[in-house]
C-alpha cells in the first residue's frame, strides 16, 4: 500500500461527475488497484475513490497546469467503465509504500447464526417449558430460524441483532404460513434480538408476537445476569 499526502485537486468524471477542491489530503494506493481520496475529517468514508480493477499513470503537467503550480497529474481509470479519476498534484508532503501481507480477514462476533446456536442451546431464555424443536425450519417462503415448542404450542423465533420493523413482517409472514399447518397450528411468534426499536416492538405487540431482549455477552457465559424478557 502507497499513502501519500499531498496539497491536491481531485476530478471524477464518467457515470457521474465530481470536483475536489485543492487541499491537503491523504491519497491511498492499494495493491488490488483502488485509489482513495480521504481528507482529516468524515471517519472511515473517503471523499472520492476508484474501485479496482484500475490502473494508474502519473504524468508530467501541461504548460497550463505547470502555470497553475501543479506538479504531477495522476490519471486513474476504470478497466471496466469510461470512469476516469483524475488528481492534480500541487505538493508531496509525504510518500511511503508497505507491504501488509496477506489479511485473515474480519471475524464478526455476535452475528446473527451466533445467537441461533446459543439459543437454541438455551431455549429456556423464551421462558419456562420451552423445548427446541429444529433450526432453521423450511419453509417455502424462507427458513424459520427456531421452532420450539412451548406451554401453549408451537413457537416460531425470528433472530436478529437489531430488530425493526422488517424483521417484525418477516415473521409475521412466517406465522400466517406456518398457522395453515395443522400439525403446527397454533404458532405464536417471538420477536428475538439485541436491541429491539421501538416501532418495532410497538408493531409486535400489537400482532400479539411477544419481544425477547438476549444479552449476547450472558449467553456466551462473560457475565452473571438474568434474560430480560418483555
Amino acid at each position: 500500500m502507497r499513502l501519500v499526502i499531498a496539497t491536491c485537486s481531485v476530478t471524477y468524471s464518467g457515470r457521474l461527475n465530481a470536483h475536489l477542491a485543492q487541499a491537503k489530503r491523504l491519497l491511498m494506493i492499494k495493491a488490488d488497484g483502488a485509489v482513495l481520496v480521504h481528507s482529516d475529517g468524515g471517519s472511515y468514508k473517503p471523499l472520492n475513490w476508484m474501485s479496482p480493477p484500475a490502473s494508474m499513470r502519473i504524468s508530467e503537467p501541461d504548460g497550463q497546469q505547470r502555470d497553475a503550480g501543479i506538479a504531477e497529474v495522476w490519471t486513474v481509470s476504470a478497466e471496466k467503465s469510461d470512469d476516469e479519476l483524475k488528481i492534480l498534484i500541487s505538493e508531496l508532503h509525504h510518500d511511503s509504500s508497505h507491504q501488509l501481507g496477506s489479511d485473515p480477514g474480519l471475524v464478526k462476533d455476535g452475528v446473527e447464526a451466533d445467537l441461533q446456536r446459543l439459543l437454541a442451546e438455551q431455549i429456556e431464555r423464551l421462558g419456562e417449558g420451552h423445548t427446541l424443536i429444529r433450526r432453521e425450519h423450511a419453509t417455502p417462503i424462507g427458513p424459520v430460524d427456531i421452532l420450539a415448542k412451548g406451554p401453549a404450542g408451537t413457537v416460531a423465533v425470528e433472530l436478529k441483532r437489531r430488530g425493526d420493523i422488517d424483521g417484525v413482517e418477516q415473521l409475521t409472514r412466517y406465522l400466517d404460513l406456518l398457522n395453515r399447518d395443522p400439525l403446527l397450528a397454533p404458532v405464536t411468534g417471538v420477536f428475538a434480538a439485541q436491541q429491539i426499536k421501538p416501532q418495532a416492538r410497538t408493531l409486535a405487540e400489537d400482532r400479539g408476537i411477544r419481544c425477547v431482549v438476549l444479552d449476547y455477552e450472558n449467553m456466551k457465559g462473560e457475565e452473571s445476569g438474568a434474560p430480560r424478557l418483555f
